[in-house]
């Protein structure tokens, strides 16, 4: 018995289409669920803080300063800008309750060394509760 093999050569069809679909849609899937989280070239730690609310009994003492580097503590403008002036006239205004909180209202132009002339005035007077004031947008 002699079997005729039929010699059709069928070429096999790799059908791609459904292929690329379904990468595709993998790929848009990824692009979508993906979150890119912005990389800084300078790495700052931001401390925290607590607010407590201010105790009703101790008045706060509000150091305002201007963009031109002129003092004013509790709306009297000190004519010399001295740290030591500072401290004594917070001193003065503490009364020896070095619960005394500074409330620093700085203009956003006003000279760095003038706010910390503020902090080390405050410091040598043994006030160490210094807050700031700013504006809300």
């Amino acid at each position: 018995m002699r079997f005729n093999k039929n010699n059709h050569t069928d070429d096999l069809e790799l059908n791609f289409i459904p292929l690329i679909d379904v990468l595709l849609v993998i790929i848009i899937f990824l692009m979508v669920s993906t979150t890119f989280t912005k990389f800084s070239e300078i790495k700052v730690n931001l401390p925290t803080a607590e607010a407590n609310p201010l105790n009703k009994k101790t008045l706060p003492i509000n150091v305002t300063i201007t963009a031109k580097g002129q003092y004013a503590i509790n709306e009297v403008t000190l004519n010399s800008v001295t740290v030591e002036d500072i401290m004594s006239k917070l001193q003065e205004l503490a009364k020896d309750n070095k619960d005394t909180p500074i409330i620093i209202n700085a203009d956003a132009l006003t000279p760095h060394q003038s706010v910390i002339n503020v902090m080390e005035g405050s410091r040598r007077a043994g006030l160490s509760k210094i807050t700031f004031s700013t504006k809300i947008n």
